[in-house]
């Protein structure tokens, strides 16, 4: 996970969050990363940033209709995410001594 930028994490963990039961759709993650990003997301950073993670293996893109995609975290995904956190919990300890 060290070859992605920290939006594409952030994409992986808005993704999964978004998954219940029903994966998301691009306008979908969209507005869930405008609730915690200043400015705008623009077409132009968030299609290209979804198209690399699904090259990488990491999310699924399947078609609901012939203008919308959904996505889905892998379980590759899944995994780095889970090598990420062991990872941070290694390097910060933010409990409450």
């Amino acid at each position: 996970m060290d070859d992605l930028t920290a939006f594409q994490r952030d994409l992986l963990y808005i993704i999964t969050g978004l998954e219940n039961g029903t994966p998301p759709h691009g306008i979908a993650i969209k507005d869930s990363l405008e609730e915690d990003y200043t400015g705008e997301i623009h077409h132009g950073r968030l299609y290209p940033n979804l198209d690399t993670l699904a090259e990488m293996g990491l999310i699924e893109v399947s078609a609901i209709d012939k203008r919308t995609n959904a996505y889905s975290v892998t379980q590759r995904g899944r995994c780095e995410l889970g090598a990420r956190r062991e990872w941070e919990c290694q390097h910060v300890d933010l409990r409450d001594d």
